[in-house]
């Protein structure tokens, strides 16, 4: 397994530079013409999506089967807490059935979500089926990529104590922009805990970043724009200057946390196999 090199970024969390893995890996995305995707971990298909027709939406069914790639997370780490975005990114390093491929990556620690992502109807609830509704105001929510708990079940009571006494571990959240939301890796009874308790689940977000030499290579045309805004006649005002260049290192410092879009490998066999896993799965989208 490849290294990752850990860039820390105090209480915006960790980068994680990923070399030398396998390509592709465990947990990816597949895709085939017309806005076919699926979702697989190893050999095991765990989602099989579709587009819409005119993007306004994708259809979704998921698979019993999906693993968490981060081991379980014991009571006394929970009370114990530390830095949980450092401690996931270690974990999904070691992980034999995690998404990391060769790229940048940050995890953050994120509290606060609108209120449609985790209290509305952009937290999927039903299995297996789903559709996620670009339309309108479109979707950013979550999907679980298993068959949710009931809040009385054992485990969930269990870390509903957790989440009562503030030390419930955050779940574990992939931004995917194939979806235009967030995959729950990790922490489905956490997160089912902390929404029974009235709360929003605590979460460490993983998302891709920008290659480096992408991110380098767009700040040179940001510093050459922004060197040639300051040497117009109007630049003299030097309070004008003072918020030009305020923008200018925010703009700069934005870039090496620039996102990507969440990288997908080509189906093999195409779209005959997708067609084939959709008709034995009774998977249907509007207007099909």
């Amino acid at each position: 397994m490849g290294r990752a090199h850990r860039e820390p970024l105090g209480p915006q969390g960790v980068v994680l530079r990923v070399r030398g893995r396998a390509d592709p890996p465990p947990l990816r995305f597949e895709v085939a013409d017309a806005g076919r995707l699926l979702l697989r971990q190893g050999a095991r298909i765990l989602l099989l999506g579709r587009v819409t027709e005119g993007n306004q939406g994708v259809c979704l069914r998921r698979y019993e089967g999906y693993r968490s790639p981060l081991p379980p997370v014991r009571s006394a780490l929970m009370r114990d807490a530390g830095d949980w975005a450092h401690t996931y990114a270690r974990r999904l390093e070691e992980a034999p059935e995690g998404p990391l491929y060769e790229a940048r990556w940050h995890l953050g620690v994120r509290h606060r979500f609108p209120p449609y992502v985790w209290h509305g109807e952009d937290f999927v609830r039903e299995w297996p089926g789903c559709h996620l509704d670009w339309s309108a105001a479109g979707w950013n929510g979550v999907v679980p990529l298993r068959r949710l708990s009931p809040p009385d079940a054992a485990r969930v009571k269990a870390y509903r104590k957790h989440a009562r006494a503030g030390t419930l571990a955050p779940v574990l959240l992939w931004w995917v922009t194939c979806l235009d939301g967030w995959l729950l890796l990790d922490g489905h009874d956490r997160a089912v805990a902390a929404l029974a308790e009235g709360m929003t689940p605590p979460c460490v977000v993983l998302t891709g970043l920008s290659d480096e030499e992408d991110w380098r290579r767009e700040a040179d045309e940001v510093a050459e724009a922004y060197r040639l805004l300051l040497e117009r006649p109007a630049a003299g005002d030097e309070r004008r200057r003072q918020v030009v260049l305020r923008a200018y290192g925010e703009h700069l410092g934005s870039l090496p946390r620039e996102e990507a879009r969440t990288r997908s490998w080509p189906l093999v066999g195409g779209v005959p196999v997708w067609d084939a896993l959709a008709v034995r799965a009774v998977f249907q989208c509007p207007g099909d």
